[in-house]
Order: C-alpha cells, then structure tokens, then sequence
C-alpha cells in the first residue's frame, strides 16, 4: 500500500514561465498528483480488502480509459510509482535495521533486572534466617524481661497502693493533730481534702482501700459534726431558735448587747465550719427521697448547717402532724400547710440578714431562705404523700385537700419566692392515681355547678343590666359564672409540673365547653316557638360571650405554649394530618377551635331563626302595601306635601318595634349581624315581591321613593351612616322608576343598542346603578307607564 503523502512527489522540471507547454506539463502534473492521492486512499482500501488486481485496473481504467491521448500520461505515472517505490524501500530498509537495536536492548535491560531480583532474593533468605536466629536466641532473654517487667507493675501498682494509704493515715493523723489542739476549722478543711479523695477513688477497682478510706472519711466525719453540731445547736438556742413567734415579737437573742456581736461571730464561725463538712455528710448520708412515681426532680441534699437548723421545726412537725395526736386530722391538712407557711415567714428576715451573708462571704450560690424552705417542703410532701391514699375516694376530703393545697402554692410561690423548678405539692398531686382521681373530681363538681348554675332563678339576668358601661355583652349570670368557673380550673393547673398532665386539664375544659354547649342548646329549643323572647336572647348572648372570651383566650401565652407541646404530642402520635400540624403550628388554628367553630354555627342558627322571624312578621304586615295601586297614584306635582303610605305604616312600624326589642335584649356585635341579615333578605323582598310585581306611573315611582328613602332607611340610620348602601337593589330600582322621561328613553335606547356588550355598564354607572344588571334595569324601564306616545 503506498502512502498518501509520497504519491506524486517529484522534482519540479525546469521550464521558461512564458511557455504555453510549461503551463501544460504544471496542470498535467496537477491533475497526475490529485488522482494518484485518490488513488493511493483507494489502494489503501481495495488491498485491506485483498483484491488488488481489481484495484489496479480499476485505477487504469479511471486514468487512461478508451480516451488514446491519456496515454501519455503513463510515462509520468510509472516514474511516479518509481520513486514512490524507492522511498518506500529506504524505509523498510531503516526501520529493520533499528528494530533488532530496540528489542537486543530491552533483553540485556531484563537480563540486568532478573540478575538484580536474584541477588535481593537471596538476601533477603540470608536475613530471614539471621532474624530467626536472633529471635530464638533473644526469646529467653525477652521472657525473663516481661516478667521482670511483670514483677515492676505489680511493685508499683503496690507501692501507689502503699502511698494512696499513707496519704490517707497523713490526713486521718492531721485531723486527730487539729482535733487534738483544738483546731476545728483546719480539722474540717483536711477532712473535706479527704472526702474529695474519695470521690476521686470511686472508679478504682481496689475495694478495700475504697473501705477503707471510706470508714476513715466516716469516723472523723461523725466526730466533727457531733462536736460542731453541739456547739452550733447551743448557739441557736442563744438565739432562741426556732422562732415560734411572729418576727415583731422576736428579740432574736438580742436583749443582751454586749454579748450579741460574740453570738453571731461564733454563729458565723460554726456555720462556715459545718460547711466544710457538706462534701463528707452528701457521701455518707442517703437523701430521703419519696417513691418514683411522684417523678420529684434531682436536688442536691439540703446543706449541713441548715439541716441541724431543721431539725427542731422537723420535730414539731412530726409530733402535732403524725400518730394520735388531735392536730392530726386528715380532713384538716390547711392546719400543717399554714404552720409551714408560718414557720417560713417567721425565719425569712433571720436568714435574709444573717445567714446569707455568711453563705456570700464564702462564694456559695446556696439561698438560705429558699434552703430552708425546701428542707420543710420536704415535710409537706411526705405528709401528702401518707395522707392522700386515705382520703382518695372520699370526694369531698379529697377536693378539700387540693383546694387547700393550691392555695398553698400559690401563697408559697408569690408570697415566699419558692421556685416552680423544685420539688413541690403539685409533683404529688400529678401522681397518675392521684391525678386521675383529681380529674374525676374537677369534673364532678364542674358539672353540679353547671347544673345549680342553669337551673338558678337568675340564670339568665345579666348582673349589670343596670350598668350600661359594664353590660356591654348584655352576659347572663350563668355565661359568665361557667367561664370563671373554667378560669377558676385554669389557675388550678396552670403550675403543674408537666405538659402532658395540663393537656389532659385542657382536654377537660374543653368538654366542659362541649356539655354546656350541649345544655344551652337544648334550652334553645325549649324556647325555639318564642325565638324573640327574653330567655331566647340571653341563651344567643351566652353563646356569643364563650365564643369570644375562648377566641381571647387562644392568643394567651398560657394556651399558646399548650399549643406547642400539643403539637408535639400530635407529631408523635401521628394523630393529625400535615395541614392541620401546619395549622397549629404557625399559629393559623387554636386549641379551642373546635369548640369556637362549634359555638359559632350555634350562634348563626339562632341568629338566622330570628331573622327568619322577624322576616315572616314583616311580610305578613306588608300584604297591603304590595298590593298597593302603584299604576293610579297621583304625581308629586298634584300633592301639597308628600306622606307615606297607610299601607306601609303596619310593616314599618312592626320592623321599628323588633329592631327596638332586639337592640335592647341582644349584645351591639350580635344586633349588628342580626340587622344587616334582615336588611339583606328586606332588599330582596321589596324588590321582588313589591317592585317587579308591579307596574309604576310617576306618582307610583315617586311615592315608592319617598316610602323607601324617607322612612325604611331611616330606621337603620341609628346603626349606620348610610343604610341605603345597605338596600342596593332598592335603592337602584328607585333610580330607575324615577328618571326623568328624557333620560329613560336615552338609557333605553343605550341599553337596547348596546345589548349583552360592555360600554352599557357606563351609562348604568352614570345614572347611579352599580348593583343591577343591565337586563334587571330593562325590565325596570318595562315596568315604567309615563312613556310618551310615539305612535308606536
């Protein structure tokens, strides 16, 4: 195969530029060129194939053809081929003689390497073999080394074993030194170094020693405190501790000057060395704590000095509050709840200015104050934790306690400053039987109130019905006593521990909602024949109030974080779908919407029965004036004075006697909807049944006019600035009758012109007729009798 860029090369054959033959040889040599690179790309191809014979007269035949003078060509054509040839030859001559070069060189580079792979070979089976013998003759040397080793871990394992006692007997012989001198305070100090060591040991495997420093820590522990507690117990009893009387009465050790500032020096002194002893007392004493399923949270034990300070209060609250004794009376826990509140006022001011300060002085964060009350707290809640399961189902025992309880909390909480973070009553009361039974409880009594509520003779009087300012919402005594009375229930729960536990209160309040829902409703019904009466009234005013104050409520902070763990709960249980989990969460929805919704559908059902009625009442004394002869009325020309029709005064003065009743018995917002719904179905009637059913001259149009405009609108006035705006179908219809002949026949001839296209909404607009469509005011204009006579 020849290649491409060889074909048809050769040298260029001197000729004269000027010579017509020179010009032929150059297109001749073109021309050989062109087809012999055409012809080598075909070579390439046929002899890939195999068929070069084929190639070879297909290439003649293309060049010389049956045309005779292409002979002539061959001669340039064999010396083409020629020197393609020898080209071709001088390479094949090149590449052979440097291809064995390559390939003698590669070999000696592989025979170099495989030398080179023996020779690291057989060094590495030499080193193998010295490492073997080197490991065999080191492995007794290596097992006597880890024994060694072995023996030295153990020696020191020993010897910091040897040195953790010796630190231990250091500090065992300082505290019997300072005890020995009478050094208390450096005596407390070391042993509260050797409590802190302790706890440092307790991840160490050695349980002798943890024994042993244990036993030590206990046995310097019970001396000092015995001694300190002796000598603190004697200065309290200087201060005539505890303080039994009201803090004006107390002298507070006091009626001796001279001696007072020694007393509280060595007070000071005593309390900062009981102190020093907390570390050691929190780990030899067990904190008392009640059974787990009053879910208290972790607290620390009461610190030391305030403990021994407890410990005479703890001994009258156990004495008058526990056994036989006649001030144990279970139906009487506000006698034990209102001495601990005692006991705490009477040693607030005491703590305030003369333990905290000693607290401060030596960097505690401790309050006293509320240390000491949480140490009597304690009291409390064991004392309601024994008493509660003997009252549980004695209701009015046990709804006694939780009042009494309550009421505690609240005075501890707001009066005291006691924390809602620490243990208290509530974490007894939130015991699952406990809570369970306090719920049956709060429903019990909720329901009997609604019931003495309901059927109470005053039920449905408002108690400010002679109070125009405060009776506003015009709310009937019942209304307003059930939602204290879920208010009352609110406070209640607000402070318990957990969320989950004031959801189920919620839950509980709503279907309180729910019952009294259920009660007025029934009610209504009894009362449904007198839908105007004074009772009806009362029950749509009820209504409208819970839906309000409960709407109110909704945005409280209180309900609004009940929200969000109701959100939570939800999410977890997988109780509501993904609109409504959106709903609650960006604050769309509430947690009384069901509630509202319910109580707003109630209220528009008995809505909408007194406007109905109302409603009938008014058609019924209107029979006359639809039947009034509005084609034969005289003009407005022909009257002196215009008047209303007779027969409009019956409906007129029936709608001006209901909205006066109504306004005076239903709240502003309630009356406010109550009008504009019968105002809406009043347009319609007027114009359906009054003005399309009849025809009107002009003294027919006019005194429709004057009816509607002079005296039915008026009525509304006192609601509203414009109450035409409120009867638009009328109001345009009047327009309409009364345009003068000119203008009618003008918008007559619009209206026909420009039927069912939109440039008559301009002239409607013109006239004052926003509300009708353009076929209700040709048929207005039909109803019209003072055309002139066209003829036709």
């Amino acid at each position: 195969m020849l290649p491409a860029g060889q074909i048809g090369e050769r040298p260029a054959t001197p000729s004269c530029s000027e010579s017509g033959d020179g010009r032929k040889n150059v297109e001749e040599k073109s021309d050989i060129n062109i087809a012999a690179l055409v012809a080598n790309e075909q070579v390439s191809e046929d002899t890939d194939n195999g068929d070069l014979p084929s190639y070879v007269s297909a290439f003649l035949e293309k060049e010389v053809g049956n045309d005779l003078k292409s002979l002539k060509k061959l001669d340039k054509l064999i010396e083409q081929m020629t020197e393609s040839k020898m080209q071709l030859e001088e390479q094949v001559l090149t590449i052979s003689s440097e291809i064995p070069k390559r390939i003698q060189n590669a070999l000696k580079n592989a025979e170099e390497s495989k030398q080179l792979l023996t020779q690291f070979l057989e060094q590495e089976t030499h080193l193998f073999s010295s490492i073997n013998s080197h490991l065999l003759t080191a492995q007794p040397w290596m097992e006597d080394l880890g024994a060694m080793l072995n023996q030295i871990e153990e020696i020191e394992r020993h010897l910091a074993y040897l040195k953790w006692i010796s630190q231990i007997e250091e500090l065992s012989d300082n505290i019997q030194q300072y005890l020995m001198t009478n050094n208390v305070p450096e005596a407390a100090s070391t042993l509260a170094s050797m409590a802190e060591l302790d706890i440092k040991l307790q991840e160490s495997s050695c349980t002798h020693l943890l024994g042993f420093i244990r036993a030590t820590v206990k046995f310097w522990h019970k001396i000092l405190k015995d001694r300190l507690t002796s000598d603190f117990e004697e200065i309290l009893a200087q201060l005539h501790w505890p303080f039994i009387t009201p803090p004006q009465s107390q002298t507070v050790g006091l009626s001796r000057p001279v001696s007072a500032p020694e007393i509280y020096s060595n007070l000071e002194t005593l309390f900062c060395q009981l102190l020093k002893l907390q570390t050691s007392d929190e780990l030899l004493t067990e904190p008392k704590q009640l059974p787990e399923k009053y879910s208290l949270p972790e607290s620390s034990s009461v610190i030391l000095p305030i403990q021994i300070m407890l410990n005479p209060l703890q001994k009258r609250f156990r004495y008058h509050f526990r056994g036989n004794r006649q001030t144990n009376v279970i139906s009487k826990p506000e006698w034990y709840l209102a001495q601990v509140l005692m006991w705490i006022g009477n040693h607030t001011q005491f703590l305030d200015e003369k333990i905290q300060p000693i607290l401060d002085k030596m960097g505690s964060s401790v309050n006293a104050r509320l240390e000491f009350s949480r140490g009597l707290m304690m009291l409390v809640l064991e004392k309601l934790a024994a008493d509660i399961p003997c009252l549980l189902y004695d209701d009015n025992l046990f709804c006694h306690l939780v009042d009494e309880v309550l009421l505690f909390e609240r005075e501890l909480h707001s009066v005291h400053g006691y924390p809602g973070t620490f243990a208290n009553c509530m974490h007894i009361l939130s015991e699952e039987t406990c809570f369970q039974r306090w719920l049956t409880v709060e429903r019990k009594f909720a329901l009997q109130k609604m019931d003495s509520m309901l059927s109470s003779e005053a039920a449905w009087i408002s108690q400010y019905k002679d109070i125009t300012d405060v009776d506003e919402m015009k709310v009937p005594d019942c209304a307003e006593t059930f939602m204290m009375l879920l208010l009352v229930i609110t406070d209640r729960y607000k402070n318990l521990p957990t969320a989950s536990r004031k959801l189920q209160f919620l839950e509980l309040q709503k279907d309180l909602v729910d019952d009294f829902r259920i009660r007025l409703t029934q009610v209504m019904k009894e009362e449904t024949r007198a839908s105007l009466g004074f009772r009806y009234c009362a029950i749509l005013n009820a209504v409208n109030y819970i839906s309000t104050v409960l709407a109110d409520w909704a945005d409280n902070v209180f309900f609004l974080q009940l929200q969000q763990a109701a959100l939570e709960v939800f999410a977890e249980n997988n109780t509501l779908s993904k609109l409504q989990l959106g709903q609650l969460a960006s604050m769309e929805s509430s947690v009384f919407d069901d509630m509202i919704n319910l109580l707003e559908r109630l209220k528009h059902d008995m809505l909408t029965r007194q406007v109905d009625h109302v409603f009938r009442e008014v058609k019924d004394a209107a029979k006359l004036y639809r039947k009034e002869r509005w084609l034969s009325l005289p003009s407005q020309s022909e009257q002196a004075v215009m008047s209303l029709s007779s027969s409009a005064c019956p409906f007129l003065l029936t709608l001006r006697d209901r909205l006066l009743q109504l306004e005076q018995q239903l709240c502003f917002s309630l009356f406010k909807i109550f009008w504009q719904m019968l105002v809406e179905k009043l347009d319609i009637y007027i114009y359906q049944e009054i003005i399309l059913a009849n025809h009107f001259n002009e003294g027919g149009a006019a005194q429709l006019q004057f009816d509607m405009t002079r005296n039915l609108f008026p009525l509304f006035s006192h609601y509203c600035k414009r109450p035409e705006n409120y009867f638009k179908h009328v109001k345009e219809a009047c327009i309409i009758l009364n345009l003068n002949i000119g203008s009618a026949l003008l918008l007559k001839d619009v209206l026909q012109s420009t039927s069912g296209q939109y440039p008559a909404t301009a002239a409607l607009n013109e006239v004052g007729i926003y509300k009708l469509a353009q076929q209700d005011v040709e048929i207005l204009l039909n109803l019209r009798t003072n055309w002139p006579n066209t003829g036709k």
